[in-house]
């Protein structure tokens, strides 16, 4: 796989280049799908507490700092993911940050602060994106209200999701549909 990179659409950081990993499966979430989201997420990304799970470039987290998120963790599975991060991260001179590898979801650190926002965007073909929705509803990670941005290669409906969430929006770019729902 070819490395390249990704770019910050917004917010402090605007323009900056991430590294893309060499890595089988990862896909970065397109820009114009970033910009959508994070116009989505304008009203409440200042000051919230957020989770990019599955992190690989770590776009969508750096994306959330760059525009006033209080504080990100970055979870992935991958040791060259996480030194590629925590790397790009010093580049940026970030500290309100924490980097960790783990099996996502069975390995993730129990937290002392929950969630306002979560982005799972696992790799499609491993079928952890339902999986991980419920384990971060039962185990305390999501505050009340969360939102949750739902990278997949299908659409998910409300009834899929734990109980108390509600898909709120959701559009489709290329073979990704992505959506925003609602711990409510």
């Amino acid at each position: 796989m070819k490395r390249g990179f990704v770019r910050i659409i917004g917010g402090k950081w605007r323009s900056r280049r991430l590294k893309i990993p060499s890595i089988q499966g990862l896909r970065p979430t397109p820009d114009r799908v970033r910009e959508t989201l994070f116009n989505w997420l304008a009203p409440t990304i200042t000051g919230a507490y957020c989770l990019d799970l599955f992190a690989g470039t770590g776009a969508l987290g750096i994306e959330a700092l760059s525009r006033g998120a209080a504080y990100v963790v970055f979870v992935d599975q991958s040791a060259e993911v996480v030194a590629l991060l925590k790397e790009e991260l010093k580049t940026l001179q970030v500290e309100n940050a924490f980097i960790y590898q783990a099996t996502v979801p069975t390995q993730l650190q129990a937290v002392d602060h929950s969630f306002d926002i979560v982005f799972l965007d696992p790799p499609y073909s491993e079928n952890l994106l339902l999986p991980s929705c419920y384990y971060l509803e039962e185990n305390g990670f999501l505050a009340q209200p969360a939102q949750i941005y739902l990278e997949a290669r299908r659409s998910i409906k409300d009834n899929e999701l734990p109980r108390n969430w509600r898909i709120l929006k959701y559009q489709q770019a290329g073979q990704v549909v992505y959506h925003l729902a609602a711990r409510e």
